[in-house]
């Protein structure tokens, strides 16, 4: 059963994993860890959701705790006030998954944390504040600074591809 429970979900954990650190080798620990203990802990699934979602939320937690060391590292400023020309709509269908996944993988770890659980994951900011430790404020200008850090990225990227093609 542990055998077949890893097969049809290590891939698609290994993507969540790699969105909240560096490196593939990071992430591959990450997702050991949390495989580790979603078998020591199957017996306390009550069937409440999905199994694939309750397997989604340890490997998310493992790898909040794997990164909330760092966090620690790197401190975040509580921005009070935001500048609402730099809170443009992020598009994102001319990009690849891997070209992503590369981008949110090089925003600080802070930005990258934050943006990932309420970006991707759907937390509000008054949960990840909780989660974390921090502000509801800090999570917000978090959000938005790597809103922003995305959005000159995608520029970048853009004028290059642009470029390229002249």
């Amino acid at each position: 059963m542990q055998r077949a429970l890893y097969e049809r979900y290590a891939g698609a954990m290994l993507v969540v994993c790699m969105r909240y650190c560096k490196n593939k080798d990071d992430a591959e620990d990450i997702l050991q860890e949390a495989f580790i203990k979603v078998f020591k802990s199957i017996q306390s699934f009550k069937g409440d959701s999905t199994l694939g979602y309750w397997v989604k939320r340890v490997v998310i937690n493992t790898a909040l705790n794997y990164q909330r060391g760092k966090l620690y590292l790197f401190p975040m400023v509580d921005i009070n006030e935001i500048d609402p020309k730099q809170t443009q709509d992020l598009t994102l269908s001319n990009y690849q998954m891997e070209e992503l996944l590369k981008m949110i993988q090089s925003l600080p770890i802070g930005c990258q944390v934050i943006f990932n659980m309420y970006a991707i994951e759907g937390y509000k900011h008054r949960e990840i504040a909780k989660m974390l430790d921090i502000s509801e404020g800090t999570s917000k200008s978090q959000y938005a600074r790597a809103r922003l850090l995305l959005q000159q990225m995608m520029a970048d990227a853009d004028k290059i591809n642009y470029e390229k093609y002249q």
